[in-house]
């Protein structure tokens, strides 16, 4: 092909290196094939991707008789901001991982696949690479495949230094088996499931309090927290994929022992458990039951924040709840805490309007 005459324009002039692209591309491989399974059946770099639904052969962890795919979509946020603030990038993309997957985790599903966007002003293959690198440990932890995904290069709408991730993650479950809460009653048990830190929800008024109001810096080096502001911001969220697969092939919704499944993500405890609530069932916490981390504390006395405000923006330690019936509590919390996390029962349903309160007094004894 003819070259462009002199003085003429290109796709360089305009913001994207094609060379550079196909270095980009290069360096995400690896960390995508990481990922793949025998039901991952195309090879990396086809238009499309391929992935095995033959839910009843030895592929799959066991046999689906009605299966229902399930689906969710979700970013990381302005902790993206603190991630550019560090130029440290191979953390978010567990957190993009764990946002959709968690959710997913909600019907009692197990994940299948993950696809992932990202956005860039110029091509960047080091910071792409980086970024890659974290969806792929999130998806190793999530158990899925990293199937697939777009880079876009957006000279015109983002500016030098900034970027966006956005994930979808899509999974299964058996129709007999979907976890919605419809069964939940009075009486049922409330376990917690302990969160890593903020994960990837408040940081718009975590970053006000730190950078903006406090004056800190990113390798500002906190004695409370035993880590530097920036470390403890970036800590990724956590993926509890293991254990609520785990806990739904011992536990299934059939034999009505785990009822409920909630995600803790914007608007904390208040504004998630009472979303997978039937009528007539509220849900009452007891104050003292769980650790909160002293993140948490520090941030509401940095910032001046009252403690309704924080337990309505951020998790305040609890990243993800089960409702159970509670003859089958503390079996399940073993369960949990042998496959690695922390978990405590941290409340209990009543009758009521669907919502969230706290006891007046710490949790009874049982």
């Amino acid at each position: 092909m003819s070259e462009s005459p002199a003085g003429g324009l290109d796709y360089k002039a305009a913001g994207l290196d094609l060379d550079l692209y196909d270095k980009t591309l290069a360096g995400m491989a690896r960390w995508v094939r990481r990922t793949h399974t025998p039901r991952v059946m195309d090879g990396f770099g086809g238009f499309a991707s391929l992935f095995s639904l033959d839910f009843n052969s030895r592929l799959f962890n066991r046999n689906y008789k009605h299966p229902v795919l399930v689906s969710g979509c979700d970013g990381v946020g302005t902790k993206l901001k603190v991630a550019a603030m560090m130029n440290r990038h191979d953390t978010v993309g567990i957190d993009l991982v764990a946002m959709s997957v968690n959710d997913c985790l909600c019907a009692g599903a197990e994940p299948l696949f993950f696809l992932d966007y990202i956005a860039i002003p110029k091509d960047d293959p080091a910071l792409v690479e980086s970024l890659v690198k974290g969806v792929s440990e999130g998806c190793v932890q999530a158990g899925c495949a990293l199937v697939g995904g777009e880079t876009a290069i957006l000279p015109d709408v983002y500016k030098p230094g900034d970027y966006d991730l956005a994930g979808f993650c899509l999974a299964v479950a058996d129709r007999d088996r979907l976890v919605t809460g419809k069964k939940i009653r009075p009486g049922d048990a409330v376990i917690g499931l302990a969160s890593s830190g903020l994960h990837s929800n408040g940081y718009s008024l975590a970053r006000k309090i730190v950078f903006e109001r406090a004056g800190l810096r990113p390798e500002t080096h906190v004695e409370e927290l035993g880590r530097t502001v920036g470390d403890a911001l970036l800590e990724p969220t956590r993926i509890y994929a293991r254990v609520v697969v785990e806990l739904m092939r011992h536990y299934p919704v059939k034999k009505r022992t785990v009822r409920g499944l909630a995600h803790i993500t914007g608007e904390g405890l208040e504004g998630n458990v009472p979303r997978i609530l039937p009528q007539g069932c509220r849900v009452r916490l007891w104050p003292g039951s769980w650790t909160i981390p002293p993140l948490f504390s520090w941030l509401q006395k940095l910032g001046g924040v009252s403690e309704a405000e924080m337990f309505r923006v951020f998790n305040m330690g609890i990243g993800f709840v089960i409702v159970c019936s509670h003859h089958f509590a503390d079996s399940i919390i073993h369960q949990v805490e042998r496959l690695g996390e922390k978990a405590w029962r941290i409340g209990e349903v009543i009758p009521g309007e669907p919502g969230l309160e706290f006891a007046p007094r710490s949790r009874p004894e049982f």
